[in-house]
């Protein structure tokens, strides 16, 4: 039992000396097993020469873990612990005690306090960086959401028109393209409020200074954007005005419908003469436009001639230039002074600019960029009436989104086919079977083609030369070809006609 005993407790003989030294090793009689920690005497019976080869490893441990060989209080502490009951146990293994010294031995005292200040600073860094990254993202959350609120405040819903055509349902085209979209852009040209400097004020009245009808293919692969002339005599449904009357049904000009019952019986009259079922209509004043192109930092137009209009507010010099909103609202809505002063040319001028838009805000990334979107939106939002399927943000942004994959050249404008009206030539009608073969194409959500006027009037001359000699049945043994029509595309520079 002694032998057994004694053992674990030589190592830590030297820690007692003082001196780093050897003890005398002359065993004291008497001395009880559980004697002082400082006396580091081996049991009776262990050779003096085992004691000493044990405690040269175990002094040069103690010398290199105190500096100095001196005994201090740690020391007193490590012979309290080597000393303790559980350390001298019996059966205790061997090995206890040099473990516990070699892992106290890897590092030197002074060490161990800056392990300790270095995991607390990096604990406390590590802290302040999560609480850094959660208050950042609950101010972004913040921002995001006013943003998306202001954005989708800004929009006027229009349940009323919405109310009107639900009365006369039963009169409306059926959709023959559920995935396809068809929407009506009404260019309001009021000069209520902040639209007073453009004109004369009519009791806030309204006219459609600028109608289109936008298909959207089902595969949106392609757009198709038709101007309906003002002075388009059609046949306007009976409608209810503002003032709860209703008027007679007449045969008139194109833009009446809009100042006698409003955006409702406007998509009525449209969709009478294409059947075409409106899915969503909007609204747009004159602010709303100039906004827009401000927002896009301008859009690029040339000019063959230069534009002195004091109608339109406007004077350009010729060649390539930057429009900003005002200078662009005047561009497309001056007449008088350009071209021979029709309609018809200022539609084609308001179709390219609107282009040359499209073409700015995908080439610059602006559908892409939220950054650069946000004025953009803000800008249409502003002035936009919408029915209740458009009315929010994130109706607008599908919307939106689903534009941004479609390719400038496939973003198409052109004018119903139309010539001067037989009764009247200040006044246009419908060109048949063309208009009645556009109106088709759309409702089926087929292809159409668009070049310019110059190439289609080839295009045509060549046909009808190609046509003599020929039999007849020649031609019914090709494919039916795509409808042509006079127009442009998104991708077309406006410079280089």
């Amino acid at each position: 039992m002694t032998d057994s005993a004694g053992p674990p407790s030589d190592p830590d003989r030297p820690e007692a000396t003082e001196g780093g030294g050897q003890q005398d090793g002359t065993p004291q009689d008497g001395t009880p097993e559980s004697g002082s920690p400082q006396d580091g005497s081996p049991q009776s019976g262990t050779p003096q020469g085992d004691v000493s080869q044990e405690k040269d490893p175990a002094a040069a441990e103690a010398d290199t873990a105190d500096g100095a060989g001196a005994a201090g209080p740690e020391a007193e502490a490590g012979e309290a612990d080597a000393a303790s009951p559980g350390e001298a146990a019996a059966g205790s293994e061997p090995a206890a005690g040099p473990v516990r010294g070699e892992a106290d031995g890897v590092q030197t005292w002074a060490d161990q306090p800056k392990d300790g200040i270095l995991a607390a600073r990096r604990s406390h860094w590590l802290r302040w960086t999560a609480l850094a990254a959660s208050f950042l993202v609950l101010i972004a959350a913040g921002v995001g959401w006013w943003m998306y609120k202001k954005l989708d405040g800004n929009i006027t819903t229009d349940t009323g028109a919405v109310a009107e055509l639900k009365a006369y349902e039963k009169e409306r085209p059926t959709p023959v393209v559920v995935d396809a979209q068809n929407i009506l852009l009404i260019g309001s040209d009021s000069r209520a409020g902040d639209n007073r400097e453009y004109g004369r004020d009519d009791g806030g009245s309204q006219r459609s200074d600028t109608t289109i009808l936008l298909h959207l293919a089902a595969d949106r692969k392609s757009a198709t954007a038709v101007s309906i002339p003002r002075d388009l005599m059609v046949e306007i449904p009976s409608c209810r005005t503002a003032d709860d009357k209703k008027t007679r049904e007449r045969f008139t000009q194109f833009n009446s419908a809009f100042e006698l019952g409003g955006t409702a019986c406007t998509i009525r009259t449209v969709e009478r003469m294409t059947g075409i079922r409106i899915d969503h209509h909007m609204v747009v004043d004159f602010n709303g436009f100039k906004d827009m192109v401000d927002a896009v930092d301008g859009v690029e137009i040339c000019l063959k001639e230069p534009i002195n209009d004091k109608d339109a507010r406007l004077e350009l010099p010729a060649g390539r230039q930057t429009l900003n909103g005002e200078e662009a609202l005047g561009y497309v809505r001056a007449r008088k002074s350009l071209g021979n002063g029709s309609d018809t040319e200022r539609m084609e001028r308001q179709q390219q600019f609107l282009g040359a838009l499209v073409n700015k805000m995908q080439s610059n990334g602006v559908l892409l960029n939220p950054t650069r979107l946000y004025p953009v939106l803000d800008a249409a939002t502003k002035s936009l009436t919408t029915d209740p399927g458009l009315a929010s943000l994130r109706d607008l942004y599908d919307l939106v989104r689903g534009m941004r994959d479609v390719p400038t050249e496939q973003v198409q404008f052109l004018t119903v086919p139309r010539q001067p009206y037989r009764n009247d030539p200040n006044r246009d009608e419908l060109v048949e079977p063309d208009a009645g073969d556009l109106f088709k194409q759309l409702r089926e959500d087929k292809p159409v083609a668009v070049v310019p006027a110059d190439e289609l009037e080839e295009a045509e001359r060549e046909q009808e030369s190609g046509r003599d000699g020929k039999p007849d049945d020649a031609a019914s043994e090709s494919p039916t070809p795509t409808p042509t029509y006079s127009g442009s595309s998104a991708a077309d520079d406006l410079c280089k006609q």
